[in-house]
């Protein structure tokens, strides 16, 4: 299953000087782990965001947001946001702060 390249890239750039994340191919996409924890990654064209429970009913409002649902189950805590919510570095640094700040109480 193909995923989105360049979203990719954007992603790996945007995390390269966080200490402990490593890259991941799983799902058919990529998964980028920090500490061994699961934050961020892409599935087809979209972007995964493990953001929490808190964050999530606000980013739900965001443009391009929608509940993460994997096998048909919606997943708490988790979101899927489209290249609508995150066109330009600024939406895309966003989404990447929210999983940053979720990740140490993941």
């Amino acid at each position: 299953m193909a995923y989105n390249e360049t979203l990719n890239n954007r992603i790996r750039e945007a995390l390269e000087n966080v200490p402990g994340v490593e890259e991941r191919y799983m799902f058919g996409g990529v998964c980028y782990m920090i500490n061994g924890k699961m934050c961020a990654g892409i599935v087809k064209e979209e972007m995964m965001c493990r953001i929490g429970e808190a964050a999530q009913e606000e980013a739900l409002k965001r443009k391009g947001c929608r509940e993460m649902d994997f096998a048909g189950k919606p997943m708490k805590g988790y979101v899927y946001v489209s290249d609508e919510g995150m066109r330009n570095q600024t939406d895309l640094n966003y989404w990447i702060g929210l999983c940053l700040a979720h990740n140490p109480q993941a």
